[in-house]
């Protein structure tokens, strides 16, 4: 008999932990290779996690809304073997019930042996001494960051497993309160907050002009990630400004011909993307990352692409092997990512692994940026909204004036590895590659 390790998996390079929501199998099921057997969730993606391996679940080592560390063993799943031969395990062992909840068993006695696990059991406890109500960590926390007592977190009606407080109902709740109760000052960190609060207030001269806020923990990551690579990286940002009339003169054109050819609305982006993995190909040392002394050169080539989620955060689902795709199938990964991300349907593999990202900053009116670069690559590229401006034309006939679509384009990349000649030489190169698009070409 042999026992496979089910681990918390890695949903991005800044997730450092994910929450259970659902077991689909439990302690004694049969489970097939690939087959779902729980869903867990970031803050950026919820998702379904399938079966390594075909064989029994033997023991559950985290509880549904258990908040878990990337790569715990979170269940041990048993192969080679019959249900009647894997260990089952006992009371004392399963995964710890709260609140009265029955303890999730199967009919061993108190003689049979315990199945061993690798990891420890995390186990929730009740949200304070004084109520006999479970909260998941992930509640409890977020009801310490908004400042929810312990009366009126109680006062909050749940929806999941027996009554349990979801997220769900967290956000809810959060969207409908008003002049809700602040906690009071029993810990440290309230009385820090509290301590900044009056500095504040001593600062503005006034108590009625600031606002105290408190970082949530999508917030706390992203502002971590964003310091950490701007202290691995020393950022440089070269800016060149690109004709694409071109471009949007033939996607205006063909995009009501494609998408009923394809079924497939087509954007700027694939054309975007389809520009940078030319550009990487001429300069494959932007396409690496840094792990000490040492440059590790990406063969693949694999975009990220920043996508806004309808939470607001953003997350970068990413498009494997981009080079190795054409305009149509750029267009169908493209739109399949964003669709998913704003549905939450991303699985893991769809955020990973990305050697080079491009983000668009024109989404937003701008038509300039300076993006921070995503570790652990080494550049990042932004594009501008496209206006039209008077720019000067060469013709055969003498300079013209003319009303063209312009944009700007803006690189940041790693002064380690990336110096300003290859830095802008490829920035340049991508801008060459979009002003040289074919304008005749067909669908």
């Amino acid at each position: 008999m042999a026992k496979v390790e089910l681990v918390m998996p890695k949903m991005g390079e800044s997730i450092i932990e994910a929450t259970i929501l659902k077991w689909h199998k439990q302690v004694g099921d049969q489970v097939e290779m690939d087959e779902t057997i729980l869903e867990i969730a970031t803050d950026k993606v919820d998702t379904e996690i399938p079966a390594p391996v075909a064989g029994t679940v033997a023991e559950i080592l985290f509880e549904e809304d258990a908040v878990v560390e990337v790569g715990k063993v979170i269940a041990i799943i048993a192969t080679e073997a019959t249900s009647e031969a894997v260990p089952t395990p006992s009371v004392k062992d399963a995964p710890t019930a709260t609140n009265g909840q029955s303890k999730k068993s199967t009919a061993a006695t108190k003689s049979a042996a315990p199945v061993t696990t690798s990891a420890p059991v995390r186990t929730s406890a009740p949200a304070t001494a004084s109520t006999n109500r479970f909260y998941s960590p992930l509640v409890k926390n977020m009801a310490k960051q908004e400042n929810i007592a312990i009366a009126e977190l109680e006062q909050i009606p749940g929806t999941g497993k027996e009554g349990r407080v979801t997220k769900k109902d967290m956000l809810s709740y959060l969207n409908n309160r008003q002049g809700a109760p602040a906690q009071p000052a029993t810990n440290g960190q309230h009385k820090a907050v509290v301590a900044q609060n009056n500095t504040a207030i001593n600062n503005n001269g006034s108590s009625g002009d600031v606002e105290i806020i408190e970082m949530d923990r999508m917030r706390r990551l992203i502002a971590d990630h964003m310091v950490n690579s701007k202290h691995t990286s020393p950022h440089v940002t070269s800016f060149v400004e690109a004709d694409v009339t071109n471009l949007v003169n033939w996607r205006n054109q063909v995009k009501g011909p494609f998408q009923k050819k394809y079924g497939e609305k087509i954007t700027f982006t694939p054309i975007f993307m389809e520009a940078v993995a030319k550009a990487i190909g001429d300069f494959p040392m932007v396409n690496v990352s840094v792990n000490g002394n040492q440059i590790i050169r990406k063969k693949h080539i694999n975009l990220g692409m920043a996508t806004a989620l309808p939470s607001g955060n953003l997350i970068v689902p990413v498009i494997k092997n981009a080079n190795q795709l054409n305009l149509l199938g750029l267009t169908q990964k493209v739109n399949d990512l964003a669709n998913r991300a704003r549905n939450n349907k991303l699985k893991p593999e769809d955020i990973q692994d990305g050697t080079f990202t491009l983000t668009n900053v024109g989404t937003f009116g701008n038509v300039m940026g300076t993006p921070i670069i995503n570790q652990p690559q080494v550049a990042i590229l932004a594009v501008g909204a496209i206006r039209k401006k008077p720019a000067v034309m060469e013709t055969e006939y003498g300079d013209v004036i003319a009303v063209r679509q312009m944009m700007f384009m803006s690189l940041s990349y790693d002064h380690r590895v990336v110096d300003g000649f290859l830095g802008g030489s490829f920035l340049r190169k991508v801008g060459d590659y979009l002003e040289a698009f074919d304008d005749q070409q067909s669908i």
